[in-house]
């Protein structure tokens, strides 16, 4: 260590108490946290890019300072989901700190990252007073049925107006339309199960059939006038 020429002449003036840092809520435990290996829980965060056209929705379960699961979610760039790919191999076994100061290819990756870190090094977990935590697997939870991402995709325009697209239900495929011409309903796909029927031998169409329901008023005798295709019509 090198001190500086006025700091070698200072005479010694011994610190006091010393009380360490203060305890943060950690799987139903409060911790005084010295070291990374210190760091426990489960937390999302949200993350953008510069130029802010895309978003990274990061979850992470961390035990004893090591990022022991990852649930990477990216919408609105077609190149962050390959970063997704390759982040999501970085991101398990490496520490909270690794993690933190490694390159996850995206910035919107890495920018949740950062808000994840201080989150749990403040303790402001989805697990902070959850004792023992949520096991390894819990971040799967957020996807529901068919391990998809609930996604909201919606388009309008001043002319035209409003177009579901996807629904946390799934992918829209009509909208119904009241006397009025304003939107009393919707019909969707569940693309999840429907790739799992047919994973299992069901014919495509069926599982088409199988997978679709609807929202609202949807028939005519509910009100619907008029259904329209909201990628075509």
């Amino acid at each position: 260590m090198i001190y500086s020429h006025e700091v070698e002449h200072m005479c010694v003036v011994k610190k006091g108490p010393n009380h360490g840092p203060a305890p943060i809520p950690e799987e139903g435990k409060w911790v005084k946290a010295k070291e990374i290996k210190d760091i426990s829980g489960l937390t999302h965060g949200v993350g953008w890019c510069a130029p802010q056209q895309g978003a990274c929705k990061l979850t992470l379960n961390v035990k004893d300072g090591i990022i022991e699961e990852a649930l990477i979610e990216t919408i609105g760039c077609s190149g962050m989901t390959h970063s997704a790919a390759m982040a999501a191999e970085i991101l398990p076994r490496k520490t909270l700190l690794e993690a933190l100061n490694t390159d996850l290819v995206c910035d919107a990756i890495n920018t949740a990252m950062r808000e994840l870190f201080l989150q749990i090094v403040y303790g402001r977990t989805q697990s902070a007073f959850s004792e023992g935590g949520l096991v390894v697997g819990a971040g799967l939870e957020d996807l529901g049925k068919g391990l998809r991402s609930q996604i909201g995709t919606m388009f309008s325009t001043k002319a035209k107006g409003v177009r579901y697209l996807e629904m946390a239900e799934g992918y829209v495929t009509k909208i119904a339309l009241d006397a009025d011409d304003e939107v009393c309903g919707y019909e969707f796909v569940r693309v999840g199960p429907m790739m799992d029927l047919i994973k299992k031998g069901v014919d495509a169409n069926e599982a088409l059939k199988k997978s679709t329901a609807n929202y609202g008023r949807f028939t005519k005798e509910q009100g619907a006038v008029k259904f329209i295709d909201p990628r075509i019509d």
